[in-house]
C-alpha cells in the first residue's frame, strides 16, 4: 500500500479490477491534494476511465482502498461519491436540453419548499450565485437546449459545486471546444484551483497538461507507472511512460510521395453552409482542410459524401464527372468519409466488432442472401490485427472499447471498400498518442498505396506534420492554399481569420 500523504483530500492504494477474464486495473494508486490540477494521462484502454467511475460510484473495486480526508469509504453509488464530494464530469456531456439551467444544475437535489413543492425562486437564485463565481454569461431560466458545449460544460461545474464538491474529474474537457472556449475554461480550472478545489484532468493533449498539471499520474494496461511534477513531466519522458517505448519521427512526414493524377476534384461545390468552393485531390497526396470551428470544413466533407445534398457546383472522380446525392453514391466511387463523432455518427455502440468492421461489404461475403460468417469472422480479425485494436475479439461489443481502438475499426470499416479517396474529419480526436502514431501511420500507407486523402483536423501540428498540402477555410470559403516551407501555424491561421470577400 502507498504511503500516506497527510496533505492528501483523495488517496486511492491498491485498486485492482476485472470484468470477466480481463484485468482492467491491477494494483493503482493515486494521490490527489487540496488545490491541485493532478493530469491523468495514459494511452486508450490504460485503465483511466476505470478508475474515474469506480471514484464516481459507477463500478466498484474487486480489491484496494479509497480514502477520503485520511477516512476509508466505501463508494457503493454515485450518490455515496457526491457525499465525499467527489463529482466525475464525463467527456460526453449529461446537460438535459428540455430543463432549464438551473433544473439541471439541481437535478436530483432541487430546494423545496412548504408541502415539498420546489422553490424555483430559490434554485434560480443559488443557480445564478454559481453561475456568476464561473463567470458564466446566460440566465439560470434558459433552457439548456441553447447552451454551446463550452456552456454546458459550465452548468455541469455549477452542478458539481452546489453538491460541495472537493474533488472534480474532468474527462477530455477541451475535445469538442474552440480555441476561445478552452482558454475561458482553464480560466475556470484555475479559479477553482485557487478556491482548493481539487481537479483530475485527464487528457491526451500535452500542451495542455504542460500548461495545466501541478502533478502527473501515468497509467498503462491498467497499471501505475509513475507519478511526475510538472517540471519532470517532459513530452518525451511522458511518452515513454505511457506507451512504454520511444516514438521517434512522430508524424513520419517525409514527404517523399510524388502525387499521381487528380483523383478528387471540386469545381464551385457549395451548399447551406458552405459558399463555392474548388479544390483537387491528387492520388497519394494527404491534402490537410483547416480553419477554426465554424468554418465549414465538416460541411464540405459532407457534401462531397453525399450525407448533405448539394446546392450546386460539380465533383469529378479520376477525371469523370459523377453525381453524388447519397452516401451510397459516394461509397461507390470509392469515396470513404470518416466522421469527427465517431460515436454518434460513426459506430454502433451496441454492436459486435464484426458488425461495425463488415458493415460496408456484408454483399461481398454473402450467396443468396446468406452471409458466410467464417469470411466475416477472418476480415475482422485481419482489421484488428492490421490496425493493432486492442481490448476484444470480433464479437466483442465495440461501445466497450477504448477511444482509440473504436477509431481504428472505424476506420477499418471504410479501409474495406478499398477508397480511392479517403476523407476524415478530425480522425485522432481524443485518441492517445501510441494510437495516434498508428492512426498516422495508416494514412500514410494509404497515402503510400495511391488513396487520395483530405484530412480535417483543429491540431495545427497535425496539419502541419501530416499534410503534404494544406487549404485553409473561413466562414464556409476557401481562402488559400499553402505548400512546403509555407506550411506554417502563423500562415495557417493568417488565413483562418483574415477578411473573405464574397
Amino acid at each position: 500500500m502507498a504511503t500516506r500523504d497527510p496533505q492528501a483530500v483523495l488517496e486511492v492504494s491498491g485498486i485492482r479490477k476485472r470484468f470477466g477474464a480481463v484485468t482492467v486495473l491491477d494494483g493503482v494508486q493515486l494521490t490527489i491534494r487540496p488545490g491541485e490540477i493532478h493530469a491523468l494521462m495514459g494511452e486508450n484502454g490504460a485503465g483511466k476511465s476505470t478508475l474515474m467511475k469506480i471514484l464516481a460510484g459507477v463500478y466498484q473495486p474487486d480489491a484496494g482502498e479509497i480514502r477520503v480526508g485520511g477516512k476509508p469509504v466505501r463508494i457503493g453509488c454515485p450518490a455515496d461519491a457526491r457525499a465525499c464530494g467527489i463529482n466525475l464530469i464525463y467527456q460526453e456531456l449529461s446537460v438535459a436540453a428540455n430543463l432549464t439551467v438551473a433544473q439541471n444544475i439541481f437535478m436530483g437535489a432541487e430546494p423545496r419548499g412548504r408541502f415539498g413543492i420546489v422553490d424555483t425562486a430559490q434554485m434560480n437564485r443559488r443557480a445564478a450565485e454559481v453561475l456568476k463565481s464561473l463567470g458564466a454569461t446566460f440566465a439560470p431560466n434558459r433552457m439548456a437546449s441553447g447552451l454551446s458545449i463550452a456552456d454546458q460544460q459550465q452548468v455541469e461545474i455549477a452542478r458539481a459545486l452546489v453538491h460541495d464538491s472537493r474533488v472534480l474529474i474532468m474527462d477530455e474537457p477541451t475535445a469538442a471546444l474552440s480555441e476561445r472556449e478552452t482558454e475561458r475554461l482553464f480560466d475556470v480550472m484555475r479559479a477553482l484551483r485557487a478556491r482548493g478545489i481539487a481537479i483530475i484532468y485527464i487528457s491526451h493533449r500535452m500542451a495542455e497538461v504542460r500548461m495545466l498539471a501541478d502533478r502527473v499520474t501515468i497509467l498503462r494496461d491498467g497499471t501505475w507507472i509513475g507519478e511526475l511534477t510538472r517540471d519532470e513531466a517532459t513530452p518525451d519522458t511522458v511518452v515513454r511512460m505511457m506507451v512504454g517505448r520511444e516514438i521517434g519521427g512522430f508524424y513520419e512526414h517525409t514527404q517523399r510521395r510524388v502525387p499521381g493524377p487528380v483523383r478528387l476534384k471540386l469545381n464551385d461545390v457549395h451548399g447551406a453552409k458552405v459558399h463555392p468552393v474548388s479544390l483537387d485531390v491528387r492520388a497519394g497526396e494527404i491534402v490537410g482542410l483547416a480553419g477554426l470551428v465554424g468554418a465549414g470544413r465538416t460541411e464540405l466533407a459532407r457534401l462531397v459524401f453525399g450525407a448533405d445534398p448539394l446546392s450546386g457546383g460539380a465533383i469529378e472522380v479520376d477525371g469523370k464527372p459523377v453525381a453524388i446525392r447519397t452516401p451510397g453514391d459516394a461509397i461507390r466511387l470509392g469515396i470513404a468519409y470518416v466522421p469527427e463523432d465517431r460515436k454518434g455518427q460513426g459506430l454502433f455502440l451496441q454492436q459486435s466488432l464484426l458488425a461495425n468492421v463488415t458493415m460496408n461489404v456484408l454483399g461481398k461475403h454473402a450467396s443468396c442472401g446468406v452471409l458466410r460468417r467464417g469470411e466475416l469472422l477472418q476480415v475482422t480479425r485481419d482489421a484488428i490485427q492490421r490496425l493493432s485494436a486492442r481490448g476484444a475479439g470480433p464479437d466483442g461489443i465495440i461501445g466497450g472499447l477504448s477511444g482509440g481502438n473504436q477509431q481504428k475499426l472505424l476506420l477499418a470499416r471504410w479501409l474495406e471498400i478499398r477508397p480511392r479517396v479517403l476523407i476524415l474529419d478530425e480522425p485522432t480526436r481524443g485518441v492517445d498518442i501510441g494510437a495516434k502514431h498508428e492512426i498516422y501511420r495508416i494514412i500514410h500507407e494509404l497515402a503510400d498505396a495511391g488513396v487520395a486523402v483530405l484530412c480535417i483536423s483543429s491540431e495545427l501540428a497535425e496539419i502541419i506534420g501530416v499534410c503534404d498540402r494544406v487549404l485553409v477555410m473561413r466562414e464556409g470559403w476557401l481562402s488559400g492554399e499553402l505548400a512546403g516551407a509555407r506550411i506554417t501555424q502563423e500562415n495557417i491561421m493568417a488565413l483562418a481569420t483574415q477578411a473573405q470577400a464574397a
